[in-house]
């Protein structure tokens, strides 16, 4: 059989005061959420098929593709590097798009394999992390300046295409042997082509002259053509995440294996958080008195506080508080200033003139040892009590 339910006090909140206090902060998290989601659509809708010669979205790269195919250049994709690396030939152009994708293991394996190959080798945008390894030599520095640039050197297939947008991203600095410098951003180059044994390697700092939605401007199609259509095969490598060779096989924490942007998106959720609780905490500032939103009897409060006392076993706070409250009462009646209320030496000789003839030990009564059970306490009580009665009558 179960007991009867507790009623709720007044100061319990009811379901409309919780929901009043936290609507604002669920509505702020409904509309980051909302927001969240928006963004993560319409981003990946932009990025669908990015780069890929199958695709036909305004970021794919479909267009060059057909175009490639019109003058005789077959393009075959590729998502592993063991197949970029045994398609690497004299006669073929081998094009990655994402270096940067590429692990430490991956690129030192591409590199080993175009290096003497004879073919020519295109790098879309790679950055520091990448170029040291696929290009050595050559230094990425993020460019500055607008993405539609001049040629600005000899290199045939620049001064054929004219302006391109070859900017935006990366510019490349190189100490290599007879290479072709072109379309310099801030003085350096954003199209790099770096001779090597019987082929070349050629950087761009950008991958817009490749986009179907940027492939009619100025003299992007010439050039991305050019580029690509020097040998009678196009490989096309699209890094994936299936590729088994991108296991380094080092040792990495758990921290090595997170985004650096996941880093950053933590910190910002805990600035966010802390200034919510800010917002939300209680202010802090002196007590201000305001009245009991109902009436609780003197003795409920008195009979509450003891069974904590009770419960906790604490004979000594609740001795002091009999003692300190008895103190506090009989002052006044002896003439004693309430602020010496607790000195010995004050209260002792004004109750003693005031009870000549008694024969309780007064310092014990008053200001002597916590009692060792609850049968002591009681009697304490009890000999207070009788104590504040006698100086009353007296």
């Amino acid at each position: 059989m179960t007991g009867p339910a507790l009623p709720s006090t007044s100061l319990s909140r009811t379901p409309r005061q919780v929901w009043t206090r936290t609507r604002g902060l669920l509505l702020a998290f409904v509309i980051l959420l909302a927001a969240g989601i928006t963004i993560a659509v319409v981003r990946s809708g932009e990025q669908h098929g990015h780069l890929d010669p199958r695709s036909a979205d305004p970021y794919g790269s479909r267009a060059v593709s057909e175009l490639l195919a019109d003058r005789g250049v077959t393009t075959r994709v590729v998502t592993t590097t063991d197949a970029a690396k045994a398609a690497a030939g004299p006669g073929t152009t081998l094009l990655v798009t994402t270096p940067d994708l590429l692990t430490d293991r991956q690129q030192s394996v591409l590199h080993s394999a175009t290096r003497q190959s004879g073919g020519r080798t295109v790098l879309l945008a790679p950055g520091p992390t990448s170029v040291g390894t696929l290009a050595p030599g050559v230094r990425a520095e993020t460019a500055r300046s607008a993405s539609t640039l001049r040629p600005g050197c000899q290199l045939p297939e620049a001064l054929r295409a004219g302006d391109a947008a070859t900017g935006g991203d990366f510019a490349y600095a190189s100490t290599a042997p007879g290479s072709d410098a072109c379309y310099p951003s801030d003085g350096l180059p954003t199209l790099l082509r770096l001779p090597t044994a019987d082929g070349d390697t050629v950087l761009i700092g950008a991958p817009d002259i490749l986009y179907n939605t940027n492939l009619d401007e100025q003299g992007n199609a010439s050039l991305a053509l050019q580029l690509l259509g020097s040998r009678p095969h196009l490989v096309w490598y699209l890094p994936s995440l299936g590729d088994p060779v991108a296991t380094d096989g080092g040792d990495h924490t758990f921290f090595d294996l997170i985004p650096s942007g996941w880093r950053w998106g933590a910190l910002q959720l805990t600035i966010a958080a802390a200034l919510a609780a800010l917002w939300r905490a209680r202010r802090l500032g002196p007590l201000v008195a305001e009245r009991l939103p109902v009436a609780v009897r003197a003795s409920e409060a008195m009979e509450g506080r003891a069974r904590l006392y009770r419960q906790a076993n604490a004979r000594d706070r609740a001795s002091a508080a009999l003692r300190s409250a008895t103190r506090t009462r009989l002052a006044p009646l002896l003439g004693v200033p309430p602020a010496r209320a607790h000195l010995p030496e004050v209260l002792l000789p004004a109750l003693s003139a005031q009870l000549p003839d008694t024969t309780v030990d007064l310092h014990s009564l008053l200001f002597g040892q916590p009692p060792s059970d609850d049968a002591a306490l009681i009697a304490l009580a009890d000999q207070l009590d009788a104590l504040e009665r006698e100086v009353r009558t007296s």
